[in-house]
């Protein structure tokens, strides 16, 4: 193959990574990104998530809150460390590693979504003490949608309770994963003094005496140390021979096999996504960060070890095109992410083939329109550099460009293709928000709706019946901070009402409908027909019309008008005007007039037949259930689990670790309102939990009757 890096870059592409640092909500992510900048020389004193100083949470929000809310693209280069002779795998350079921090907060999970989309592996983050959360099961499955490879890190080992054996226990059972040890902790709690080299059979000893850990030894094993390195090299060696062929061979024909070969059949795994491996320390406590970073380069793929991206000509989905990353190929980028700032407009984007410079023109597929390049920028969070050129396998930011939704395709003018956007949930939740001052609407509307390009999970629409305005979003925290950001970046104060929830219809048989819209006054007239059958659709499949039209009873120019009359007769069902979900809907007769049909009208049969329809179908409403599970002192379990009972909350599970009881519940998110202030009361501020969407389950009748006469009645 010939060498696809250009002459120009920097770092050639099998010397670049680009890796996601994701986990569950206080696992320790950003203080582990701050770790990981300060290793590499890219920060010279490292902030704390606490003191509102770290390099990652640079909105305002997240510095007084310490949490992530938006997932900061930074760049840092690494050398790769050879010390006294063990790490022979490579002569290496400076390796370029683009990182993402993610949120860890369930409500920000669209910000995970996007960047493991574009990311070629991750570094799972897990508690020492909690090991598998629920965002952890979450984030995980996230990374298996998009086959990203991951390396576990388990972090705060220092800290009272840590158990690095029966996190790995927890990882393999909970979520299934054939996860092995390659950094094994030494001690733990305040004893924790370095990690075993697993695959060296060494250890590396941390020193106390220099404040920010960058000094360490590399001595042999000794006592305890030598057994436990042993066991988990066979068990190591064993899971890279069964899941790496070649590695398989050499066993199979006793061929020698030192660091070097099991380093290269254990990369070649991991990629593969058959092994994570795992490393133990503590960020906070700076140690073992540098030899997770090392096993980044060594296990993690860069852009050319993944699959090449597949694309599909627009409207010709069989027609696939592949991105291979190339500097010398056609432009192929995916914008994955939407910011505005003091600079204008960001476009975060991907690059897969071929290089952008600054004076090129770009092509949307979707827009079919070209746009030339003002600027391109490399981010460190919230410091921008301007670059000249963006290569292949390389992430970046596009100043200025307009009309560009999150999961464009950019490319050359010579293409027509389109690569396949990230996914997203749909909201939970929403609230309807006025501006304080009557002057403010215009300025409101547009806020709203620039926030709501940049965040795929937050959707604005005006009730047709009130003339408010609604925001929905993944929670009360995802609304917050967006109304939060209205005041602050947009200058818009605003009132808000109470949240609402989002509720669903759907029918549980079979039923008929007929639409037909006839209208005879005076000049033209209209008419259309339709006659439909309905059934319950699978689970998750949304809305789905088919067309069983035989016969030509329906031309063929109405059949598109009459499906969109469907679908947006299901935005609004009969028991209370929520959308209908999971609904198949078959066209299979009508008729026309000659003269008086057109499109309007098939549109509206379409709409009444529909309606007809669900009034047979036995509809029922639906109200979203959360996954909670609550962390709590035992002595308060007995009154934290009465308390989720009275929220209709059915227990999961509960399971202990030390003194510390774990309540797995699901709940009605409808009683979950102000739950964080309710368990902070009854455990004396001790116990805390988290939750997530789970599904949708019926709505008890006496509830339904509630919430049918709140809206007013059906809205039909």
């Amino acid at each position: 193959m010939s060498n696809p890096n250009s002459p120009n870059r920097e770092y050639p592409l099998e010397r670049t990574r680009n890796i996601g640092i994701c986990a569950h909500i206080d696992a320790g992510k950003t203080t582990l990104t701050e770790r990981i900048l300060f290793y590499t020389g890219m920060i010279h004193k490292i902030g704390e998530v606490h003191d509102g100083a770290a390099t990652t949470d640079w909105m305002e929000q997240e510095k007084e809150r310490g949490i992530t809310i938006t997932s900061a693209a930074v760049t840092a280069r690494w050398k790769q460390l050879k010390e006294e002779g063990i790490y022979k795998t490579r002569e290496m350079e400076d390796i370029r590693v683009n990182i993402i921090d993610t949120p860890g907060h369930v409500d920000f999970t669209a910000e995970v979504e996007r960047s493991l989309r574009v990311l070629d592996g991750a570094i799972f983050v897990l508690c020492g003490v909690a090991g598998v959360q629920p965002q952890s099961e979450t984030v995980y499955r996230q990374a298996e949608k998009y086959g990203v490879p991951r390396i576990a890190f388990v972090n705060k080992m220092d800290r009272t309770g840590a158990n690095f054996e029966n996190v790995v226990k927890d990882v393999r059972t909970k979520l299934g994963a054939p996860a092995y040890p390659i950094l094994i902790p030494i001690g733990a709690e305040e004893n924790l003094i370095g990690q075993i080299d697993v695959v060296n059979q060494k250890a590396i000893i941390y020193s106390d005496d220099e404040k920010f850990g960058s000094k360490y030894t590399v001595r042999d094993l000794e006592g305890a140390e030598v057994a436990r390195a042993k066991a988990a090299y066979d068990e190591l060696l064993d899971a890279a021979c069964s899941s790496d062929e070649e590695l398989g061979m050499m066993f199979l024909e006793e061929q020698p096999i030192g660091p070097v070969e099991l380093k290269a059949g254990l990369r070649r795994a991991v990629i593969a996504n058959k092994i994570i491996p795992m490393a133990g320390g503590s960020a906070f406590k700076n140690k073992g960060v540098q030899y997770l970073i090392d096993a980044v380069i060594d296990y993690l793929p860069g852009p050319l070890d993944i699959e090449a991206q597949k694309g599909h000509v627009v409207d010709e989905p069989e027609n696939i095109v592949e991105a291979t990353p190339n500097d010398n190929g056609k432009f192929i980028a995916l914008g994955f992410k939407l910011w505005s700032d003091k600079f204008g407009r960001l476009v975060f984007f991907r690059v897969y083939s071929g290089k952008i410079s600054k004076g090129d023109t770009i092509y949307n597929p979707r827009t079919r329109k070209s746009e030339r390049v003002g600027r391109l920028i490399q981010i460190q969070a919230s410091v921008h550099k301007d670059i000249d050129t963006c290569y292949s396998g390389d992430i970046a930011a596009l100043v200025g460009v307009k009309d560009v939704r999150t999961g464009d395709t950019f490319c050359d003018e010579s293409l027509e293709v389109l690569l396949e956007p990230p996914t997203f949930p749909e909201p939970v939740i929403s609230m309807a928000v006025e501006p304080k001052t009557k002057g403010d609407q215009e300025r409101m509307a547009n806020a709203l709706q620039r926030l709501s390009e940049e965040d795929p999970t937050f959707f604005v629409k005006t009730d047709e019946e009130t003339g408010q305005t609604i925001i929905a979003g993944m929670g009360e925290l995802h609304l917050e901070i967006l109304c939060d950001r209205l005041k602050r970046e947009h200058k818009v104060e605003t009132n808000t009402g109470k949240p609402q929830i989002a509720y669903r219809e759907t029918l549980t048989k079979e039923a008929d409908g007929e639409g037909k819209l006839v209208k005879q006054s005076g000049g033209r007239g209209q008419y259309g027909h339709v006659v439909i059958k309905i059934r319950p659709g699978e689970k998750g499949s949304g809305v789905v019309v088919e067309n069983k039209v035989v016969g030509g009873t329906i031309p063929k120019e109405f059949i598109n008008p009459a499906k969109a009359g469907c679908i947006e007769a299901a935005l609004n069902g009969i028991i209370a005007g929520y959308p209908v979900i999971d609904l198949h809907i078959d066209l299979v007769d009508g008729s026309s007039h000659d003269v008086d049909s057109n499109e309007n009208a098939f549109k509206m049969a379409g709409i009444f037949a529909v309606k007809d329809a669900l009034k047979k179908a036995k509809c029922i409403l639906l109200e979203p259930i959360m996954a909670v599970e609550a962390s709590t002192p035992e002595d308060y379990q007995g009154d934290i689990m009465g308390d989720l009972n009275r929220r209709r909350g059915k227990i999961q599970g509960m399971d202990s670790r030390g003194t510390t009881a774990i309540l797995r519940a699901e709940v009605p998110l409808a009683e979950m309102f102000g739950y964080s202030t309710a368990i902070r009361t009854l455990s004396s501020g001790r116990a805390s939990y988290s939750m997530q969407p789970s599904h949708f389950e019926q709505v008890p009748q006496q509830i339904v009757d509630q919430i049918v006469e709140q809206r007013g009645g059906s809205k039909n």
